[in-house]
């Protein structure tokens, strides 16, 4: 395992949330708790729902990952308008 120098770079947890981080800077933080907790438990399901499983070292094309990424929207986008 490579060690970062960055004291940041190697912290698991940190690097965990630097998503949720990166879209609540824009909205300037959440108003309460509980918008923070929605907003958190969506974001962690939609990506979960759109994030590439592959083994170890395995090399999914960009080609390839786009293509997943479009029908799995695509199925999401049905859902939604069937409802």
């Amino acid at each position: 395992m490579l060690h970062r120098t960055n004291r940041y770079l190697n912290n698991r947890i940190e690097q965990d949330h630097r998503g949720v981080k990166q879209r609540y800077y824009s909205m300037r933080g959440f108003g309460s708790s509980d918008a923070a907790g929605r907003f958190c438990s969506a974001y962690d399901e939609q990506r979960n729902y759109f994030r590439m499983r592959t083994k170890p070292k395995e090399k999914v094309p960009p080609t390839a990952q786009r293509r997943i990424f479009q029908q799995r929207f695509a199925a999401l986008k049905n859902l939604f308008t069937a409802a």
